[in-house]
């Protein structure tokens, strides 16, 4: 067995509750991300038993934490891949300080930030441990025959068991980055209008463990919000737009990945609903005529650093 491997057990063992089912699909998804990964997206005929079944254990699994950690709520088969398998958007500056974190952290992330039943640890052993992986997203569609998104090295595994398994078992599609470039890797997917979310998932320890940079054509996730399943959560902002900036260019509606944005009557105009607060379109706008605003209808922002703070405080 890899030391890799071991370590990835070791830290199962400690994770409260984590079943040997949770660390062997722990393995399955980590060892094998292209075929995980691409299975769900093509769903081909032959896995959608296996798939099925997969949202049954899920749904068990669901209900057995609601029971854990709630004992006069109703215990309800209501979880989905969503609780499991889930996206915080995050603008920029926020998916920089992730990746630039130099202390060891612990923390549960409050459910007024990350409202999900399941996997809101940020735990971060190494941090400055970073691997850049072909995104799994853009190679199910290169492995489909189409055209994905480029570059293909655009997702940040960060932390450790993570960060060495993926190493270890994805030679060929995965490589180790410092802190700075991991910073140039977000700046350039920003610029191509890329979308960042800190991703958390049960199966990874029931934590955060990537910062995905993708696009509405290629990444599942997207998608999946796209035709209603909730796995992103908003930033917590909303873009808004001052008219008295703004000239109608339209370069910001070529930049929403959300389709949040038009021009009309010259102006731009922001569809709140639909706008995640990811903050591409103001990095984009040659006028400065966009910022993002705190939405108070919305989960707050994921700020690691006040959260590190606070948690120091309460300590």
């Amino acid at each position: 067995m890899r030391k890799s491997t071991q370590a990835f057990i070791e830290h199962a063992r400690r994770v409260p509750g984590f079943s040997w089912f949770d660390t062997l699909h722990g393995y399955i998804y980590a060892r094998w991300p292209y075929f995980y990964i691409g299975s769900v997206l093509n769903q081909p005929r032959t896995l959608r038993p296996f798939l099925r079944f997969a949202e049954r254990l899920i749904n068990q699994r669901g209900a057995a934490e609601q029971a854990r950690h709630t004992s006069t709520a109703p215990v309800t088969n209501s979880t989905t891949i969503a609780d499991t398998y889930h996206g915080k958007v995050v603008p920029l500056d926020e998916a920089k300080h992730l990746v630039q974190i130099n202390e060891p952290v612990n923390l549960t992330t409050p459910e007024h930030i990350v409202p999900f039943a399941l996997a809101r640890d940020i735990v971060l052993d190494h941090p400055d441990h970073i691997v850049v992986l072909d995104c799994p997203c853009r190679m199910a569609r290169l492995n489909a025959g189409e055209e994905p998104c480029l570059p293909l090295d655009v997702c940040l595994i960060i932390g450790e068991p993570f960060a060495s398994f993926i190493l270890d078992h994805q030679p060929n599609h995965a490589r180790q980055i410092t802190p700075d470039e991991a910073v140039d890797i977000l700046k350039a997917e920003d610029e191509r209008g890329h979308v960042h979310h800190a991703f958390f998932k049960d199966a990874m320890l029931q934590r955060f463990y990537a910062i995905c940079n993708c696009c509405s054509c290629c990444c599942g996730a997207m998608s999946a919000h796209r035709n209603g399943i909730p796995m992103l959560i908003s930033s917590g902002y909303v873009c808004q737009a001052d008219e008295a900036r703004c000239v109608g260019c339209g370069v910001c509606v070529k930049q929403c990945q959300f389709d949040a944005l038009s021009v009309q009557d010259g102006h731009v105009v922001v569809d709140a609903a639909a706008c995640m607060g990811c903050g591409v379109c103001t990095n984009a706008c040659p006028k400065d005529a966009l910022s993002l605003v705190r939405a108070p209808d919305r989960p707050a922002p994921l700020e690691i650093e006040k959260l590190m703070r606070e948690a120091i405080v309460a300590d």
